[in-house]
C-alpha cells in the first residue's frame, strides 16, 4: 500500500506519519506541503522520497495508491473530491467539510467512484471509547448522559505544536463534530432534539470562542458539551460516560471509572493509538474492498446534526 500524506508538516500530519510506521506493508511515497523549507524538511528527515506544494502532482504518481489529508480544514471537501476523482482511496481529517452542502457532495461522489472514503472521526477507534462501544453494543451498559469538555486556550490561528496557522480554526465543524458523531455512534441513533448557544465573536477571527451544546436521542440519552477557546489550562477533550451500571471518564486512549480507577484496555485493539488504529481501518478496508468504519457516509448524519445546531444558534 503506497500512501500521500498531504499536510505532512503539521501537527495531525507528523501523527499520521509516525503511526503509519508502526504498519507493515505501507510505504509513504509523497508528502504535500504549504511551504518548501518545511516540506522539503520533512520528507527528508524521514526518507521520503517525494515531495510537493502539489496535491494534484502526487495524484498523478503511480505510486500513490491512497492519501491521507491533513490540510486545513477549509480545503477538505474539494481535495478529497479531487482524491476520488483521481482515483485514489482517501482518508480525510476530521471534518470532512465545514458545511453540510460540501459534506453532501462529497458523500455523493463517493457513491459514484465506490472508492473508500473515510473522514478522520478518531474517537470511534480511541481504545477508551471502544471499550465503553463494545460494553453497550453487548447491553453491559446504558447511555444515560455523556458530558463532554473540550477546552483550548487558543485566541489566535495557531495549531497543536504551537506554529501559525494559514486557517482559522472553528468550534463548532470541527471540534464538536468529534463529539456529535461520537454520541450518535455510542448511542446508535441520530439526535431528536438539539439546541446551540454561541459565545460572542471573535473581533479578528470571526468565530465564537465559547459553545454550549445538548442533544438527545429518541432513547433519552443525553449529550452535554461545552466547548472553549478561552480555557486557560489543560487542553484537549474530557469525556465523562454516565451510565446506568457506572461511570467512565475517557481521555483520548485512556479510561478511568468514576473514581479514577484505571480500566486495563490492553485487549481492546491491537494498538493504544487511535491515530494508528484509524489508519489501519483506512488500509485494511482498501485492501479488503469494503465501506470502513468512519466512511463519509456513516459520518454525515453527525455534519447534518451539526448543520441543525448551527441553525439552532439564532441571534
Amino acid at each position: 500500500m503506497r500512501v500521500c500524506v498531504a499536510g505532512a508538516a503539521g501537527a495531525f500530519g507528523q501523527k499520521h506519519l509516525d503511526a503509519i510506521t508502526k504498519i507493515d506493508g505501507v510505504q509513504v511515497t509523497s508528502i504535500v506541503g504549504r511551504e518548501v523549507a518545511s516540506t522539503k524538511a520533512a520528507a527528508e528527515a524521514r526518507g521520503i522520497g517525494h515531495w510537493t506544494l502539489d496535491l494534484a502532482e502526487s495524484l498523478a504518481r503511480e505510486d500513490v495508491d491512497c492519501v491521507i489529508l491533513s490540510t486545513p480544514t477549509q480545503m477538505h471537501a474539494d481535495q478529497a473530491i479531487q482524491c476520488l476523482h483521481a482515483g485514489k482511496h482517501v482518508l480525510v481529517e476530521i471534518p470532512m467539510a465545514d458545511n453540510l452542502t460540501d459534506s453532501r457532495r462529497l458523500v455523493a461522489v463517493q457513491q459514484e467512484t465506490g472508492l473508500v472514503a473515510m473522514a478522520g472521526h478518531v474517537r470511534r477507534f480511541n481504545p477508551s471509547h471502544q471499550w465503553l462501544h463494545n460494553k453497550i453494543k453487548a447491553g453491559e451498559l446504558s447511555l444515560q448522559q455523556l458530558d463532554v469538555q473540550t477546552y483550548f486556550f487558543r485566541r489566535t490561528n495557531t495549531n497543536a505544536l504551537g506554529k501559525p496557522r494559514s486557517w482559522t480554526d472553528h468550534l463548532l465543524w470541527h471540534h464538536a463534530c468529534h463529539t456529535v458523531d461520537l454520541f450518535q455512534y455510542q448511542a446508535g441513533a441520530v439526535a431528536s432534539q438539539v439546541y446551540g448557544l454561541e459565545g460572542p465573536r471573535h473581533p479578528e477571527l470571526g468565530i465564537a470562542l465559547d459553545m454550549s451544546i445538548g442533544l438527545k436521542v429518541p432513547s433519552g440519552a443525553l449529550c452535554t458539551l461545552s466547548l472553549s477557546f478561552n480555557n486557560d489550562g489543560p487542553l484537549g477533550t474530557f469525556f465523562r460516560y454516565i451510565c446506568d451500571n457506572g461511570t467512565y471518564i475517557a481521555r483520548y486512549d485512556d479510561l478511568v471509572d468514576g473514581y479514577e480507577n484505571p480500566i486495563d484496555l490492553s485487549d481492546v485493539a491491537v494498538s493504544n493509538n487511535g491515530i494508528e488504529l484509524i489508519d489501519r481501518e483506512f488500509f485494511s478496508a482498501i485492501e479488503e474492498g469494503r465501506e470502513p468504519n468512519g466512511s463519509v457516509a456513516q459520518c454525515l448524519p453527525a455534519m447534518e446534526t451539526l448543520d441543525r445546531i448551527e441553525k439552532s444558534f439564532g441571534g
